[in-house]
């Protein structure tokens, strides 16, 4: 009898697994009508040229910056979007925010499309082009920012220097917010929130840097993904120092500060943080998924099932999916005696955390002491910021957002993903609950590989896409 009831219990069981994975198919979306999109592509490609040619590089010691190149940037905007300075205003504020209006038809809520015209420094001599000329070779431009994110800054500005030209009003307010200090965790963008909190306006979309349409992201999922990050993780270092009488190398006591550093360092990798499947994963999961082979249908359509598998999977694996549902420890800097005969009194190493949404500061840094458990460890977090909140997926700034990818990209799949990096748009989240993350943007493996690293590149067909995936924008606000 028992084993009768514990066949019917695993044929149910199967049973439902089953009619879970058949179910499990892509849903049908309606995107809108694909309307034609006409403009000046030339001029969209001169632009970025001219703005990549200006240094604009931003470090954390202002004295090494060269703000003459800012301001020559900030200078040419005139000559390359007449129209835009025609109509819209433009108000200058501290730390290089620069905050554009384009008044629209009626009062409400405004959208909000952000880039930050600041980059990262360059080693030239690894550079097969040079880094500030935009030179143009077989469809490519080469060049610090064209990526990240003069590609967008462009892309903005050029959408509306051609919709003002065809005589287009939005519906409502457009303000175009750009920052020039966001590799260095700069202030410009808070100024922009700031200025908008004491005006008491809320946007109704905001969209900043983040996800891209990539390829070969997801398992087994063959067409391109547009992913548009409604949430991006928090950010914490954590400084773990060690102190000693110091001494001579050759009659050490039984731990070394380096020593008890390793075994820190040790422990807190070998107990990674616990897995939470939040929103911006799971509804990544519920739309890619579905796209598919049978085998991981099944795993995704069976999560109550299946997640166990899948922390376990990607906790040995690390990578970009770890990186998605769990907060993360990079360890990345050591330091200890200036010579090598000599113990050091003291001994620091870093780890860089990103936090998982469903963490906070405290939280974390809590976990990490729980784990290290080495009252001869001193454990001091700086430079933190907890996760931005989550954005939402049921109201008209997201289907903006949603229909222009899937038909400036046609025929990708568009879906939510958590961002794992940290942008200016994190500050937006007190002021709005529809922040979206998507660097307007096609990206080969090589292409994401260039962004702050060396030979930063875009093929001439991308910059154009940037300025028809804002123009589609515009014509939604």
């Amino acid at each position: 009898m028992v084993g009768y009831i514990i066949l019917a219990a695993a044929a149910v069981f199967l049973a439902v697994i089953i009619v879970r994975t058949a179910m499990f198919k892509p849903k049908p979306v309606d995107y809108g009508k694909a309307e034609p999109v006409e403009f000046d592509k030339d001029a969209a490609v001169h632009s970025l040229g001219e703005i990549v040619k200006c240094r604009t590089v931003s470090r954390y010691s202002r004295e090494l910056e060269d703000e003459a190149e800012f301001e020559k940037l900030i200078n040419k905007l005139p000559e390359l979007f007449p129209n835009v300075f025609s109509v819209c205003s433009l108000q200058r504020m501290e730390d290089r925010a620069l905050l554009f209006c384009w008044k629209g038809q009626k009062q409400g809520d405004p959208a909000v499309l952000m880039a930050h015209y600041d980059v990262v420094p360059v080693d030239e001599e690894n550079w097969t082009h040079p880094a500030f000329e935009a030179q143009i070779e077989d469809g490519i431009m080469w060049g610090r920012g064209t990526l990240d994110t003069k590609v967008t800054f462009n892309g903005v500005l050029s959408a509306a220097e051609n919709l003002i030209k065809q005589g287009y009003t939005p519906e409502y307010d457009i303000y175009f917010a750009f920052s020039g200090g966001e590799e260095v965790n700069g202030y410009g963008a808070k100024h922009i929130v700031d200025w908008f909190k004491s005006n008491g306006i809320t946007p109704s979309l905001v969209i900043d840097e983040g996800g891209a349409v990539v390829e070969d992201m997801f398992p087994s999922v063959k067409q391109p993904c547009g992913l548009i990050g409604i949430a991006e993780k928090g950010m914490m270092n954590i400084e773990y120092s060690v102190a000693s009488d110091g001494g001579h190398a050759s009659a050490p006591a039984p731990h070394t500060p380096v020593g008890v550093l390793s075994k820190a360092c040790a422990k807190v990798e070998a107990h990674p943080f616990k897995a939470h499947f939040t929103k911006p994963v799971n509804e990544m999961f519920d739309t890619l998924g579905r796209y598919s082979t049978l085998f991981y249908r099944v795993i995704f359509s069976n999560m109550w099932l299946f997640s166990g598998v899948i922390d376990s999977l990607y906790k040995k694996k690390g990578g970009a999916l770890n990186a998605l549902i769990r907060t993360t420890v990079a360890f990345t800097q050591m330091t200890g005696s200036q010579a090598h005969n000599v113990i050091p009194p003291k001994a620091t190493m870093v780890s860089n955390i990103r936090l998982n949404p469903e963490d906070g500061i405290e939280s974390a840094k809590a976990y990490i002491e729980k784990t290290v458990n080495d009252p001869a460890v001193n454990i001091r977090a700086f430079d933190s910021e907890n996760p931005s909140p989550i954005s939402r997926t049921d109201v008209k700034g997201w289907y903006t957002v949603r229909n222009a990818v899937a038909n400036t990209w046609k025929g990708c799949i568009v879906a939510p993903y958590l961002m794992v990096q940290c942008s200016d748009s994190r500050h937006y989240g007190e002021i709005s609950d529809r922040v979206y993350r998507f660097s307007a943007c096609d990206m080969t493996d090589e292409e994401r590989e260039s962004i702050h690293g060396n030979n930063e590149h875009i093929r001439i067909e991308t910059i154009h896409r940037s300025v028809e995936f804002y123009i589609r924008v515009m014509k939604d606000c």
